[in-house]
């Protein structure tokens, strides 16, 4: 690796002021394709635009009218190390205005925060990376491996006209990638004396649960044995009460042996969820990675009050642990009673990278560079991101956007929320330490 001395002042301010920028397109993802306008489109043209300013070679695809996709790649010293893929998607949830304190697509500074949808989730993030290819290219600045970096439409949405429609239309694009960054983790949580800051290595599966009963339909006066209605709410009531059992996976365990030795007392996992105050705003966060969950979400039957319905059928969002698909379904079927058609749909696949490495030793010393008090802690992250679907090419997906927050900003609450917001110095941390970590991975 060569570099000149690191300009990290223009780094830090290209960063906020490109975040800003894409706050300010409104790439809003309805999830329905009819309702969606070329926000994405607008955005990755726009980061296109200062990527190719100082020479970087892009390669643009949109899957559908409206729907951009944005690639660059800078060579590193060492052809034969994998190549290492930073990513940050461009679409964001919708945001009602009028329940914000500031205009959600203003991209405002007030008092040391950005405002904006998108501001955690992520283009904070996608504008350290614009910012970061920049500062290399400027500075002449060849890493040791291979960085693809990339800008994704349609996360909030499955990745359906983003990296899923990639992998299939424009697999080249991920030519010798071996590991993969982006969301969800980096945020920092004391710890003891430390503060930790959690990578994600691995991520619960998602899918959704479909069931439909189905009875004998008839006037309301006349009341049936088998009544579709009733025989769904036992099935609801059976599955939404029904506690699973907490099954520690490597990515938990990791965690808990990190904390155990930072808070000087014994992490038990088998009572987090119960009592999860002592590892602060990560205790909700972890609870929730230790169990599948499946929680009933949508129940629908019937059309007029003196009717009894032939049919009813109720929806559950199911999270499932790496390793358990095949036992989460068994346990699930074994609660309901005969005759329940059963559906298991939209399935995603959980993931599991490891949770050592040369790469989160890179990422620890990166940290403790920048923070004497800072810890690099694994984690398994409950929700899922794109690292699921780059899974499936053989990538290994870390979530790590390194933030450097108070203890009382809960960054993981902020997710689409209302006055989505992330401190100013703590993207510009966030640059610091992303830039350090990609010179020396």
């Amino acid at each position: 690796m060569t570099s000149t001395l690191p300009d990290l002042s223009t780094l830090q301010d290209e960063t906020l002021r490109f975040a800003q920028e894409l706050i300010r397109i409104p790439s809003v993802n309805t999830g329905d394709p009819r309702t969606i306008g070329d926000g994405e489109a607008r955005a990755a043209r726009y980061l296109q635009s200062l990527l190719e300013e100082v020479g970087y070679e892009t390669e643009y695809a949109e899957s559908a009218p409206g729907r951009g996709n944005l690639l660059a790649r800078l060579r590193g010293s060492d052809p034969d190390r994998g190549a290492l893929l930073v990513h940050a998607h461009l679409d964001v949830v919708p945001a009602a205005a009028e329940d914000w304190t500031h205009p959600p697509f203003g991209g405002e500074l007030h008092d040391g925060f950005l405002y904006g949808r998108g501001a955690l989730d992520m283009k904070g993030f996608a504008g350290v990376l614009v910012a970061i290819a920049r500062h290399f290219a400027r500075s002449r600045i060849r890493p040791r491996r291979d960085l693809v970096f990339a800008f994704f439409a349609d996360e909030e949405a499955g990745g359906v006209f983003g990296v899923r429609w990639l992998l299939r239309h424009r697999p080249h694009w991920f030519d010798g990638v071996t590991e993969a960054i982006s969301e969800v983790g980096g945020f920092s949580v004391p710890l003891g004396a430390q503060r930790a800051y959690l990578v994600a290595t691995a991520e619960k599966g998602i899918g959704r649960l479909v069931l439909t009963a189905r009875g004998t339909a008839g006037h309301g006066s006349r009341p049936t044995a088998d009544n579709a209605v009733t025989r769904i709410a036992r099935a609801v009531d059976a599955i939404g009460s029904h506690t699973f059992p907490i099954i520690p996976t490597p990515a938990v365990e990791a965690f808990a042996e990190r904390a155990t030795a930072l808070l000087g007392e014994r992490v038990d996992l088998s009572t987090i969820d119960q009592h999860p105050e002592p590892l602060g705003t990560a205790g909700p966060l972890v609870a929730a990675a230790l169990r599948n969950t499946v929680s009933p979400t949508i129940i629908q039957g019937g059309y007029k009050s003196n009717v009894i319905p032939g049919e009813a059928r109720a929806e559950f969002d199911v999270r499932v642990l790496p390793g358990q698909e095949d036992a989460l379904r068994r346990e699930v079927e074994a609660l309901l009673e005969p005759g329940i058609d059963i559906e298991w749909d939209r399935w995603v696949h959980p993931i599991e990278a490891p949770s050592s490495g040369p790469l989160l030793d890179v990422m620890a010393a990166a940290i403790a560079a920048e923070d004497e008090r800072g810890v690099v802690v694994p984690y398994l992250m409950p929700a899922s991101t794109d690292n699921k679907h780059l899974a499936s090419a053989g990538i290994a997906g870390y979530g790590f956007t390194p933030l450097r927050t108070n203890a009382d900003f809960d960054a993981f609450g902020h997710f689409h929320a209302v006055d989505e917001r992330v401190p100013v110095d703590a993207l510009a941390f966030c640059a610091r330490v992303t830039e350090r970590i990609l010179r020396d991975a």
